[in-house]
């Protein structure tokens, strides 16, 4: 079979999480860095819904979640779908709807002028709470070793963090402060965060990861 296409936005949460999980896999995959406002056309014609991350293999996978499910599926070195499969499910389906609807009503609250900014992000903070109470000093949300939950939600909660820095930091939840520290400080996250060129037709291949 052709090397996998992976269609990405480095900044993206949802196509950070797919390049998480591809590099933990260690299957390689040729990279496509796209600039949101100038999709290529290429990458429409795989996915006319035009978000990223878009995976082009045997078939087109344009779920980030998916994505994540077809690279760990091929090779899963780290174990991440064997560490409490349900629970981690659960959490981020949690994530993916409650939580990332507080979050996007928070950091863009000027699109929700009948909505209080203030109760959004305290909705969203609910959700960290309940992640802190669960790290409870361990390294990852369900012991020692990383799950797919961590990496499908830290995305999530580092863009959160990042809507207000000095007030992430002024918060009691000290054990979700700490995840995402490490996290944001990791080989793992500075692997999956360089800089890429935006990719045209004609460009040459960049292997991921």
């Amino acid at each position: 079979m052709p090397t996998p296409i992976l269609y990405s936005f480095r900044r993206c949460p949802y196509a950070m999480r797919a390049r998480l999980a591809i590099a933990s896999s260690g299957v390689t995959v040729h990279l496509r860095e796209v600039v949101l406002r100038d999709k290529p056309q290429a990458m429409l014609d795989a996915s006319p819904k035009g978000t990223v991350p878009v995976l082009v293999a045997e078939t087109v996978v344009d779920e980030s979640l998916d994505i994540m499910h077809w690279a760990l599926r091929q090779s899963d070195p780290e174990g991440l779908l064997q560490v409490r499969p349900d629970a981690a499910a659960a959490l981020i389906a949690e994530s993916d709807g409650p939580f990332k609807t507080a979050l996007d009503r928070t950091k863009y609250a000027v699109r929700y002028p009948d909505l209080d900014p203030a109760e959004s992000r305290a909705a969203a903070a609910a959700f960290v709470a309940k992640l802190d109470a669960q790290l409870d000093g361990k390294p990852w949300l369900f012991g020692e070793r990383p799950s797919l939950a961590d990496l499908a939600i830290l995305p999530f909660v580092r863009q959160f963090a990042h809507t207000d820095l000095d007030w992430w930091t002024a918060q009691p939840f000290a054990y979700a402060q700490a995840w995402l520290a490490a996290f944001k400080e990791s080989d793992r996250f500075r692997a999956v965060m360089t800089k890429y060129t935006p990719w045209k037709e004609g460009d040459a291949v960049v292997l991921f990861p």
